[in-house]
């Protein structure tokens, strides 16, 4: 998969969040896009999900027979990890990864039972999500995004409420399920992208 934006912007009412982005993120590489606070890097990560609409210029998507998928096609082939973007904390985390496995299959050869085990919350399976720590919760963000068979992973502040251990199983989780596949994180934290190899700074485009 690759994306492409050309002459890309987006505006909320009269203010321009970014303008004039020429850029094309590949499959097989990582990406950062970073900024301050409010800059506009959320928004960028919402359009190449194509959750979000521009107001200028164009995005593409293509598939690695270069065939351009349609905008209203391209969910099936991203997953994404955010902070404005809940889990359904009524259920058990069983309940809940085998819900979102009806939406997005999961990696082959992975199973909602070695999801569990890989987060370290076998002992908590069958509590309500909404009992879970923040922390415990973000594991659960990760692990939907990451263990969806998709082509493009997209990772909002992706350490938010994880310690140290959280953290380290976050990079772990990359280095193992994200070498062959598009990932671009959205952050200002350079824990959180320390292995991106590209970078895109959405103040450079104001």
């Amino acid at each position: 998969m690759t994306i492409s934006l050309s002459d890309a912007g987006k505006r909320y009412n009269r203010d321009w969040i970014f303008r004039h982005i020429h850029f094309t993120f590949e499959q097989g590489k990582a990406y950062a896009i970073t900024g301050p606070n409010g800059s506009g890097k959320s928004t960028l990560l919402q359009v190449l999900s194509a959750g979000m609409m521009l107001n200028e210029g164009k995005i593409q998507f293509n598939d690695t027979a270069n065939k351009t998928i349609p905008e209203e096609k391209v969910y099936s082939h991203v997953s994404i990890c955010a902070p404005y973007l809940e889990v359904v904390e009524e259920m058990t985390l069983l309940e809940f990864l085998d819900f979102h496995t009806g939406f997005k299959p999961l990696l082959p050869g992975i199973t909602t039972e070695s999801i569990i085990q890989t987060l370290g919350l076998e002992r908590a399976v069958n509590k309500q999500i909404r009992n879970y720590s923040s922390g415990m919760k973000q594991r659960v963000k990760l692990a939907q995004c990451i263990f969806s068979d998709t082509s493009i992973v997209l990772l909002d502040e992706p350490c938010t409420n994880l310690d140290a251990a959280g953290i380290a199983l976050y990079h772990s989780l990359i280095d193992t399920y994200c070498s062959n596949r598009l990932v671009v994180v959205s952050s200002n934290d350079e824990v959180e992208y320390k292995f991106c190899t590209e970078k895109l700074n959405i103040s450079d485009y104001k």
